[in-house]
């Protein structure tokens, strides 16, 4: 008997849009946007197996500290290992649930998934250049908002690569926590260090600055 082919929240043939558990959020909340790879859990380049993944030291406390305080933790992911042929979006769909697990070991619970698989290097649907969708595009951002009735203008970007913080400068957003990077200013959108206890700590303090639950 042949097996059921499996459904996965594609609002597009490369954009993956999956709305975790069922808090509900009053409507001009900001969010807090993360990058996946690199960012929450270690990059190992196309991760398709569940069992490579291992979450990053620091990131778990800022999205708990982002459930503690009302404000939605929203994942926005390039994968272009799908355009690429690397592996498909079920792949995808395990290496995710294993990350939204250890998450969840550590009390964090991430409430949106947004994953752009548009790459100039893909076949078919997928091979597309600067698709609006993909970072530093800040097509995920903005698509979540709409959903969510976001207020991009007090939102917070973290991410590992300087396409996540153009992305929300792009988006709107006012300041983000580059892994690894050093903090700049640049055309109103202020890039901070994520790098020590202290960087961790003064992301968590803007969170708690947005406002209680």
């Amino acid at each position: 008997m042949a097996e059921a082919r499996r459904e996965f929240p594609l609002a597009e043939p490369g954009l993956w849009v999956e709305r975790i558990g069922s808090r509900i959020f009053p409507s001009g909340r900001p969010a807090l946007f993360l990058d996946r790879d690199g960012t929450i859990n270690v990059d190992v380049g196309y991760p398709g197996d569940p069992a490579d993944v291992v979450l990053r030291d620091g990131i778990a406390p800022a999205i708990e500290a982002a459930n503690a305080c009302g404000i939605p933790a929203i994942v926005v992911t390039n994968q272009s290992g799908i355009a690429r042929g690397y592996f498909g979006w079920d792949a995808f769909a395990r290496v995710n649930q294993r990350v939204l697990d250890l998450l969840g070991e550590e009390n964090a619970t991430v409430d949106m998934v947004l994953a752009c698989a548009y790459h100039e290097a893909g076949s078919g649907p997928l091979a597309i250049a600067d698709h609006p969708m993909r970072k530093p595009n800040p097509g995920m951002l903005l698509e979540a908002a709409r959903r969510l009735d976001i207020d991009l203008k007090r939102s917070l970007m973290v991410g590992d690569k300087l396409a996540d913080m153009e992305a929300g400068q792009h988006a709107g957003l006012p300041q983000g926590w580059l892994v690894d990077g050093e903090a700049t200013l640049q055309s109103g959108f202020a890039t901070r260090s994520l790098r020590t206890a202290a960087d961790l700590g003064g992301l968590i303090a803007a969170l708690k600055q947005l406002g209680p639950a």
